[in-house]
């Protein structure tokens, strides 16, 4: 057989071998993902309270998975920064995410009062021209004045969020004065105008954080953050505060209950 012949045939031959390889890890990855998935939820609702995760073989036989994808599933939990391997010890949890619930309008110290002490740091606030979006959105004319707060807030002393928020000025004149350090907003709206709020409209998504955004949250640049953008309304519907809002990724978790409905 000539030389290139059998150089055609070796490499007919280990084509399939290949293919099936390849198959085969993208069928373990797939596997380590679904298990990263399960584990994480274990992990934010305190499936493994005294702080450590079962040997790896207990996972692969709870889970009835491999040792190979066990490994490759805490490599993923690994990276996010929510486990680490302690010689001696096995593989432990080294951060908490807070649940940031989506059902109900509640401020940031509202939501985690069980997981402790929200904190604002009050990095800006003012008087300044709303821009075209955000006047449109709180009904005000083109350019008006709104006030303009810009915090940083801290849960245990962690910063956790970046909010940026722009609320009519005939509202927020008297939050000049107002303790926003350890109030939040929605309290101070409802004592002001004498109203509940309502209802919000809000988006999330996931973006990566500018360079001013990572340093003030301590975060890597470029790091993903949740970014919320809320739009909250008084019971009569006048909109009172549109806030854009940068959450820490590896610290926070939404969830809600949501209903059917055709």
């Amino acid at each position: 057989m000539p030389p290139t012949d059998r150089i055609r045939d070796h490499a007919g031959q280990g084509a399939p071998t290949v293919a099936a390889q390849r198959t085969r890890r993208r069928l373990r990855a797939d596997r380590a993902r679904q298990l990263a998935d399960l584990l994480r939820h274990q992990l934010l609702t305190g499936g493994f309270p005294a702080g450590t995760l079962p040997h790896e073989l207990t996972l692969a036989a709870d889970y009835r998975a491999s040792r190979n994808t066990v490994r490759q599933a805490l490599d993923l939990l690994r990276a996010e920064g929510l486990v680490d391997r302690l010689p001696g010890v096995g593989t432990v949890v080294v951060a908490q995410k807070y649940p940031h619930g989506l059902d109900c309008l509640m401020g940031l110290a509202e939501t985690l009062r069980e997981h402790g002490q929200v904190t604002n740091e009050v990095r800006t606030m003012g008087p300044a021209p709303a821009p075209t979006p955000v006047a449109e959105r709180l009904r005000v004319p083109p350019g008006a004045d709104v006030l303009y707060i810009e915090r940083l807030r801290r849960l245990n002393g962690l910063p956790l969020s970046l909010d940026l928020t722009y609320i009519p000025l005939d509202i927020g004149t008297a939050l000049l004065d107002a303790d926003l350090e350890n109030t939040d907003v929605f309290r101070l709206l409802e004592a002001i105008t004498g109203r509940r709020l309502g209802h919000a409209e809000i988006t999330l998504e996931a973006v990566n954080a500018d360079a001013h955004s990572a340093t003030v949250l301590e975060a890597p640049r470029g790091a993903a953050v949740l970014m919320l953008e809320r739009l909250t309304h008084l019971s009569d519907g006048r909109p009172v505060d549109l806030e854009f809002i940068r959450f820490r990724g590896d610290r926070i978790t939404m969830s809600g209950l949501l209903h059917r409905s055709l």
